[in-house]
């Protein structure tokens, strides 16, 4: 049998469509009610004097900086942006440890691992940071050392045995930026819990079956195989989580948190009577910090997600390999006939 490349006739091009454009009068409506919005928000913000954008920005009556960027204001910035790094670190890293106990054969790690998501989800963040806030009630003191150590020294007869190696008064440890910081990331392991676990399984099973196969541990290959692929579904969510906890330390101005932007702003507000003013500042300050933050999740997004989808250099080579051909192949026997199939 050979192969012979038959030429088909040039076909003629027919007329193009006359296509008529579908019309969307809704779409218009639409769009002119949002720039009619839009221009009466900003008639808003230019016109009514209550805002008091000079004491915000340029208080020139008092020589004075605007409350945005008094000292305080700026040290309660800085503490807010402190505390978002230390309680995302926490959440982060206990999270993955709760995810892989979550997916452990093991019953009482997923089950140890079922209930703190479970407790942790269920409470607010706000209980928890005043709850976390008053634990110094619980205990005058918190020692370090053997647990049980009074129970095990009066068993074994040695009744002035603590087991203690050493202690701390729980106020001097507790403090409301310890107690905020613990609040918001323990509550933070159990949601980034639940990404990590959604993003390993996302994972096809047979991936870690022949990474298992080529004699890798179960630790290798979470970390080579797995964790490496599951960051393009784990780094979305996780971004969000983090514009989200920028916001959520303003709930620990109520443990309270003297170094963090809300309430040093909420101060400011007490002290001069200018209450909108100050909020004002305050959205614009977590306006700022949220883009900064949504700017850096597109480009880390962007990282672990090179190689998916259709976008970008995926879209051009589909293009160039998409060649339209006037011919076609024939397949013929030796006398130069199709063959019967």
């Amino acid at each position: 049998m050979t192969t012979q490349i038959q030429q088909q006739p040039e076909r003629v091009r027919p007329e193009p469509i006359k296509a008529v454009p579908v019309r969307h009068p809704g779409r218009w409506v639409t769009a002119v009610v949002v720039v009619v919005l839009s221009a009466m928000f900003v008639h808003l913000l230019l016109t009514n004097k209550h805002f008091e954008w000079s004491f915000i920005f340029s208080d020139s009556g008092q020589g004075q900086p605007g409350v945005m960027f008094l000292r305080p204001v700026l040290d309660g910035l800085v503490g807010t942006i402190e505390l978002t790094i230390t309680s995302m670190l926490i959440g982060v890293a206990l999270g993955v440890v709760i995810a892989i106990m979550r997916l452990s054969p093991n019953r009482i790690l997923a089950g140890a691992a079922w209930v703190y998501t479970w407790v942790f989800r269920a409470i607010p963040r706000l209980v928890l940071a005043i709850l976390f806030g008053n634990l110094g009630i619980l205990w005058a003191r918190i020692g370090f050392g053997l647990p049980f150590g009074k129970q095990i020294g009066a068993l074994f007869g040695m009744h002035d045995f603590s087991g203690q190696i050493f202690s701390i008064k729980a106020s001097e440890l507790l403090t409301g930026f310890v107690a905020g910081m613990l609040a918001l990331g323990l509550s933070e392991a159990a949601y980034m819990a639940e990404i990590v676990r959604a993003g390993i399984q996302s994972i096809d099973v047979g991936q870690s079956e022949a990474a298992s196969a080529l004699g890798l541990s179960r630790g290798q290959v979470l970390r080579r195989i797995v964790l490496p692929q599951a960051m393009r579904v784990i780094v979305p969510p996780t971004g969000n989580e983090t514009i989200a906890m920028v916001k959520d330390t303003s709930l620990v101005a109520y443990v309270p948190v003297g170094r963090e932007l809300f309430f040093q702003l909420s101060a400011v507000g007490t002290r001069t009577f200018q209450v909108l003013p100050v909020l004002v500042g305050a959205c614009l300050w977590y306006l700022i910090l949220c883009s900064v933050l949504m700017i850096g999740q597109y480009f880390v997004e962007r990282h672990f997600g090179r190689g998916y989808g259709t976008g970008g250099r995926a879209r051009r080579r589909l293009r160039d390999l998409s060649v339209e051909s006037s011919g076609r192949i024939v397949l013929t026997d030796g006398n130069g006939k199709e063959p019967a199939l």
